[in-house]
């Protein structure tokens, strides 16, 4: 495992103040990676009718921003490793403002390539911010804790998750632009598409006055351990020395999939079910209250009265049971267990990155860069579900995820205690 730098260490006095510190600071990182990155729901829809695409095309609003994580995630190691984690975290904030600033043109000129360009910018930034901020919350206490850390991070996340729809959506109205669908005014389009300028100047702000705050704020570096893990073998030089990193790279992958499905695809399944734009806009907000739920039931119960990888296991089975009940109904029960799945994936990002980077080492840095990678199962993943909504229908086509939570129930009941290729 990795460790915070003692010289740091010496200033914060491993102290709880110290602690409690860096904890605000990540908590308002994991706000504003709640906040960008669950606007893609709305930018979907919102795109869609702006920039004249079809469904499958709108979905690449998805992959443009989660390809970003391949990209950028061996890059983010480097960056780390060049800046240091607080200056790269400075770094990345002001990177992801330069992603945002590119929403100004794109909506001028509504170019549809040009608001992809912003969004992978967007998620180069959050890329390198993942790789730095996770092994913080993983790291600052107990390893047996850690998902309960990262469920308090994960209500960060999802707060700003539920709230961004609401928020962002007040200014694209949403509920306005349905009668533009289909419609040949371009003068008409243009001006729905200016709508996103303000609350992106917003974001803008926010984003500088954060790199500004993580800049000048104390927060320690993270160091690798000075010896591997005492029942690793010498000779453990690679990440393909660690079986269960390598599938729980591959978990990760698979989970940032299937959750990006269930909160970007609900406002296009409300619709399809026979809800209005301004009905289903709200939808998201309920996926993200799930989530919420769920990582309060794992801050309470995690490890007191469950460990992690049995967190996860249950999860798994629930989302099986939630998306099998969603394929198989209609209505508001429908979407209402495709907000559902929001409870049955919140304690698995908790959960999947303390075991996977359990016994790793000084690999610790490099299996959270491919941790990150990972996060592009919200590229390709929603991409498969797109196509299939395009051949039949979005309700048949949650049958994606259907063998992607069983993957995952494997990850939890035997794939993560692989220690010997």
């Amino acid at each position: 495992m990795a460790k915070l730098n003692t010289a740091e260490d010496s200033k914060v006095g491993r102290s709880s103040e110290g602690t409690n510190r860096s904890i605000i600071i990540i908590g308002a990182l994991f706000f504003i990676f709640g906040f960008v990155t669950w606007l893609n729901a709305l930018l979907i829809p919102y795109l869609k009718i702006a920039c004249e695409l079809t469904t499958f095309q709108s979905y690449f609003v998805t992959f443009a921003f989660y390809i970003a994580y391949v990209v950028m995630a061996p890059v983010s190691s480097r960056t780390l490793n060049f800046f240091g984690f607080k200056k790269g975290m400075s770094f990345a904030l002001v990177l992801m403002a330069v992603g945002a600033l590119l929403f100004i043109p794109a909506a001028i000129t509504r170019w549809y390539p040009l608001f992809l360009t912003g969004l992978f910018v967007l998620g180069s930034g959050l890329a390198i911010l993942q790789t730095a901020s996770n092994p913080y919350v993983t790291i600052v206490g107990p390893a047996e804790s850690a998902a309960k850390r990262i469920s308090i991070m994960g209500i960060c996340n999802k707060l700003a998750g539920a709230a961004a729809p609401i928020i962002i959506g007040f200014f694209l109205q949403l509920d306005k632009a349905e009668e533009l669908v289909g419609t040949t005014n371009e003068a008409a389009l243009d001006a729905m598409a200016l709508r996103v300028i303000p609350p992106y100047i917003g974001i803008i702000t926010v984003l500088l006055l954060l790199a500004l705050w993580v800049y000048k704020s104390g927060l320690p570096e993270v160091e690798a351990e000075e010896e591997e893990d005492k029942n690793s073998s010498k000779e453990n030089k690679s990440v393909w020395d660690y079986p269960h990193a390598v599938l729980g790279v591959i978990t990760l992958f698979i989970y940032v999939g299937v959750e990006v499905i269930a909160a970007d695809t609900i406002i296009d399944y409300g619709i399809f079910q026979g809800f209005d734009f301004e009905t289903a806009k709200g939808f998201p907000t309920g996926t993200m209250i799930a989530m919420i739920a769920g990582y309060i039931i794992g801050i309470i119960a995690i490890p007191r009265y469950i460990k992690q990888e049995n967190a996860l296991k249950v999860c798994a089975i629930l989302g099986v049971v939630f998306a099998l009940g969603a394929i198989f109904t209609s209505g508001f029960l429908s979407v209402a267990l495709i907000a559902l799945l929001g409870l049955a994936n919140s304690l698995m990002w908790p959960a999947i990155w303390p075991l996977a980077l359990a016994d790793v080492g000084k690999l610790t840095k490099t299996v959270s860069s491919l941790l990150v990678m990972g996060i592009a199962g919200g590229a390709i993943i929603p991409l498969a579900y797109g196509a299939l909504a395009g051949i039949g229908d979005q309700q048949s086509a949650y049958w994606v995820v259907v063998p992607l939570y069983l993957f995952i129930l494997y990850y939890a009941l035997a794939g993560h205690k692989i220690r010997k290729a």
